[in-house]
């Protein structure tokens, strides 16, 4: 099948590959354009581009996908589907009325349900117990489009933001190629999506790591886990930032005021929350390097009764 894949972070590589891999011609990958990156702001390639050149596959850079000089181009590349994943970018109609099989999108959840462009993040801290990837076929809205096929996913009790995207990564590289298939043959009935149970979630923000401690020890667990690797879950201590990497619930009955230093030794740390106790086992404080609990505390003393802050 001819193809013109459209995606840009690392979440999109292992759909190209297996895309290639499966023999599919893909005629062009479209992705953002090449953007600044670290303190020394050099322009880095998308992870896809990078991927792209490897298969030597030409790769177009459209500031705006709706212009009609890249509607073009789409046009002239005349694909049988376009590939969407992660994208980056409102598709207009003008492109997707141009692949005779449609544009086929890969969304990192079981739509309806977290439609947006946090879905991962978001089923870990809403303590989830699965998720999945759902292929469709794309239209104007956001997400919206009718479903094709759906494979789940179970969310490990230990689970993180990193390690979710990774499973549902490849989980969508296979997904694709079966959707594909069934577009190809006709073996495939879309279905629309039911307006009951949607729920959208919209971008991560640095903000949203800021610990309130007066929410449940659980919401908090799931929010480091959520957040791992970015933006991280966060406190102030000694008015520095404070990263919180890895944590469990502790149970805790004695009075305290949340986000205060319960319990504290060589190889341990609680912080009282809004119901019980939050365990700290990994964190890294501005400035330091990422350590586990007791190396934490062999380097810094923490007192019992020091309160950790929000930022704001």
């Amino acid at each position: 099948m001819r193809i013109v894949f459209m995606g840009t972070p690392d979440f999109s590589v292992n759909v190209l590959v297996s895309l290639v891999n499966a023999g599919h011609e893909v005629a062009a990958v479209v992705t953002q354009p090449d953007k600044p990156k670290g303190r020394g702001k050099e322009v880095s390639m998308t992870p896809v581009k990078e991927k792209a050149l490897e298969y030597q596959i030409p790769v177009y850079q459209p500031v705006k996908v709706r212009d009609p000089q890249f509607i073009k181009i789409i046009e002239e590349l005349a694909p049988d589907a376009i590939v969407v994943v992660a994208f980056g970018q409102i598709i207009s109609k003008a492109i997707l009325d141009i692949p005779k099989l449609g544009c086929v999108n890969i969304h990192a959840s079981l739509l309806p349900k977290y439609r947006g462009s946090a879905p991962i993040q978001w089923a870990v801290i809403n303590g989830e117990k699965e998720t999945g990837i759902t292929t469709m076929m794309m239209d104007e809205g956001i997400d919206t489009g009718d479903m094709l096929e759906k494979t789940i996913v179970p969310i490990d009790k230990d689970e993180t933001g990193g390690s979710l995207h990774d499973k549902l990564s490849q989980a969508g590289a296979k997904l694709i190629l079966s959707t594909l298939e069934g577009l190809e043959k006709k073996t495939i009935v879309p279905i629309p999506q039911p307006e009951e149970g949607t729920c959208y979630v919209g971008k991560l923000t640095k903000t949203l790591g800021d610990i309130d401690w007066n929410a449940s020890a659980e919401a908090i667990e799931r929010l480091v886990r959520g957040l791992n690797p970015w933006p991280s879950a966060y406190t102030m201590w000694n008015g520095k930032t404070l990263k919180i990497w890895s944590a469990e619930v502790a149970e805790w009955n004695q009075e305290a005021k949340p986000g205060q230093v319960v319990a504290c030794d060589s190889n341990s740390l609680l912080v009282k929350t809004g119901d019980k106790a939050l365990s700290i086992k990994e964190l890294q404080l501005e400035g330091k390097k990422r350590m586990d609990i007791s190396s934490f505390l062999r380097g810094y003393a923490v007192e019992c009764g020091t309160v950790l802050e929000r930022r704001e």
